[in-house]
C-alpha cells in the first residue's frame, strides 16, 4: 500500500494549510466506493429474483465483489516484496486514476450482463468494479492519513468514513427505487433494469477521473519498502488482519440479507426493505461523524456539544424523511446510547473497539430472540457500532511497523475478502435454519474483535522506522 512516507517530504508549494482542497476530493472518493459498495445489498435480492438463486448462490454476489479486494491486494502484495512499491513509483494521483477507470470498466460491463441475461457475466462485472476500488482503497486511505498532522489521522480516516458511510447510507434508497420500483416491483424484474444505474456511476467515475488527473494534488515521495515476510512476526499486525477479515465479513453478512429478513420477519416487500437498510447504513455513518469528534484533542465540552449537534441532525433528518415522531424517538434513543458508549471508550480507540464489538454481540443475541419491530431495530442499530472498526482496527494493526507499514497494510485491505467468504458461509446456513437464526453466526466475528480490543492490539515487537 503507502511506503513509509512524512508529509515533510511534500512538495514546499503544499503546506498543511492547503490540504483542504484534496481532502474534500478524496473524500468525493470514500463517498462514491461507499455508494458502489451498498448497491450490492440491493443486487443480492434483485439477481436472486431473476435467477432464482439460493441464498447461497446469492451470496456469491458478495464472493465475487470482495474476492478482488482479495486477488488485487494478493499481487499488489506479491509485486511489493519483490521489486518495491507500485504506488510509489506511479504516484497517489495516478494510482486513484487507475482505480477510478477500472471501476468504470467495471460499471460498463453491466450493460452486456443484462443484455446476455448471464449470471456469470454479473459476477464479472462485480469483480472487476470491485478490483477498481480495492486500487483506490490502497491510494486514498493513506493519502488520508498523510494530509495532516499524524496524530489525528485516526480522526481524518474516521471522518472520510463517515462521507463512504453517507454513500451507502443512500444507496439503498437510490437503488430501490431505481431497480425495484422502476420495474413495478418483484414481479416484473428484468435483467434491463440495471443498465442506466451502472452506466451513469461508469460517467460519473470517468468524470472524478478527469477532475483529480485535472487537478493539484500533493505529491509525497518514500522509501522503497522492505523485501521479504518480516512483516508477519508483528502479532498486533496479524490479529489485525483476522480482525478487519472478521469485521468486514460480519458487517456485509448481515447487511447483505437484511432486505429478505425483513420480508420473514416483518413481510416487507423488498423496496420497503430497502429503505429500512439505509438505518443500517445510516447508523454507521452517524457514529464515524461522532468518532470523528471523540477521537480528536478537542476538550471534552467542545466534543459533547458536537456530539449533541450531531445527534440532533440524525433525530431531525429521520422525522423529516419518514414523518414519524416514534421513528425520531427511537433514532435519538440508539444514537444517545451509541454517545454514551464513546464516552465510557474516553477516546482510547483500543477500550472504545472493545466495548463497540460486544454492544453488537448483544444486539445480534436481542434479534435473534424478539421479534417485530424490537429485532428489526436492534439489527438496525448495529450499523452505529460497525462505524468506527475499520478505521480503528486499521490504525491499530499498523502501529510501530515503521518499515513494514506498506507491506502490513496491503494485508490490511486483502482481508476486506471476508466479506467474499463469509457472506456465502451466512447464506448457506440461512437455509440451513432461516435468516432470524442465522444471525447467530456473526456474533463469533464480534467477539473475536472484542478480543482484539482488549488484548491483541498490544504491540509485543517495534520496528525501526
Amino acid at each position: 500500500m503507502a511506503s513509509i512516507i512524512s508529509s515533510s517530504t511534500a512538495s514546499s508549494n503544499n503546506e498543511k494549510g492547503n490540504y483542504t482542497l484534496p481532502l474534500i476530493i478524496l473524500t468525493t472518493l470514500f463517498f462514491m466506493w461507499g455508494f458502489i459498495t451498498c448497491m450490492n445489498d440491493i443486487l443480492i435480492p434483485y439477481l436472486q429474483g431473476i435467477f432464482k438463486l439460493t441464498p447461497a448462490q446469492a451470496g456469491f454476489i458478495q464472493s465475487a465483489f470482495f474476492g478482488a479486494y482479495f486477488f488485487v491486494s494478493l499481487i499488489y502484495f506479491l509485486v511489493s516484496i519483490n521489486l518495491g512499491d507500485p504506488l510509489a513509483k506511479i504516484g497517489y494521483k495516478n494510482g486513484i486514476i487507475v482505480g477510478l477507470i477500472t471501476a468504470a470498466i467495471g460499471c460498463c460491463l453491466f450493460y452486456p450482463a443484462a443484455e446476455s441475461k448471464a449470471y456469470g457475466i454479473f459476477l464479472l462485472a462485480l469483480f472487476v468494479l470491485a478490483g477498481g476500488i480495492t486500487i483506490l482503497q490502497m491510494a486514498a486511505n493513506p493519502y488520508v492519513a498523510l494530509l495532516g498532522n499524524s496524530e489525528t489521522s485516526s480522526s481524518r480516516l474516521t471522518l472520510t468514513q463517515a462521507f463512504n458511510s453517507f454513500g451507502t447510507t443512500i444507496a439503498p434508497i437510490i437503488g430501490g427505487k431505481l431497480i425495484f420500483k422502476s420495474v413495478g416491483g418483484k414481479e416484473h424484474m428484468t435483467a434491463e433494469a440495471v443498465k442506466t444505474p451502472y452506466l451513469f456511476l461508469a460517467a460519473t467515475l470517468i468524470a472524478l477521473a478527469v477532475i483529480i488527473s485535472l487537478s493539484k494534488l500533493p505529491r509525497f515521495t518514500g522509501e522503497k519498502i522492505e523485501k521479504g515476510l518480516e512483516v508477519l512476526k508483528f502479532s498486533h499486525l496479524t490479529l489485525g488482519v483476522i480482525g478487519i477479515f472478521m469485521y468486514v465479513g460480519g458487517e456485509v453478512a448481515i447487511g447483505s440479507y437484511l432486505v429478505k429478513y425483513f420480508d420473514e420477519l416483518l413481510g416487507f416487500k423488498e423496496a420497503t426493505a430497502a429503505t429500512y437498510v439505509a438505518f443500517y447504513w445510516g447508523g454507521a455513518m452517524v457514529g464515524r461523524f461522532i468518532g470523528a469528534i471523540s477521537l480528536t484533542n478537542r476538550n471534552q465540552t467542545q466534543k459533547f456539544l458536537l456530539m449533541a449537534m450531531i445527534t440532533l441532525i440524525a433525530v431531525v433528518a429521520v422525522f423529516m424523511l419518514m414523518e414519524s415522531v416514534l421513528f425520531a424517538l427511537i433514532i435519538l434513543g440508539l444514537v444517545t446510547g451509541n454517545c454514551i458508549a464513546f464516552i465510557l471508550g474516553k477516546s482510547v480507540p483500543a477500550k472504545t473497539l472493545a466495548i463497540f464489538s460486544i454492544i453488537v454481540v448483544g444486539l445480534l443475541i436481542t434479534t435473534v430472540f424478539t421479534s417485530g419491530a424490537v429485532a428489526m431495530w436492534s439489527v438496525l442499530a448495529i450499523g452505529l457500532f460497525n462505524s468506527i472498526m475499520f478505521p480503528t482496527i486499521f490504525t491499530l494493526a499498523i502501529k510501530d511497523l515503521g518499515k513494514y507499514t506498506s507491506q502490513g497494510s496491503s494485508l490490511l485491505v486483502m482481508a476486506i475478502v471476508g466479506g467474499a467468504v463469509l457472506t456465502p458461509v451466512t447464506g448457506i446456513i440461512v437455509g440451513a435454519i432461516g435468516y432470524q437464526k442465522a444471525f447467530l453466526f456473526p456474533i463469533i466475528c464480534y467477539l473475536f474483535i472484542f478480543y482484539y480490543g482488549v488484548k491483541g492490539h498490544e504491540v509485543k515487537r517495534k520496528a525501526s522506522a
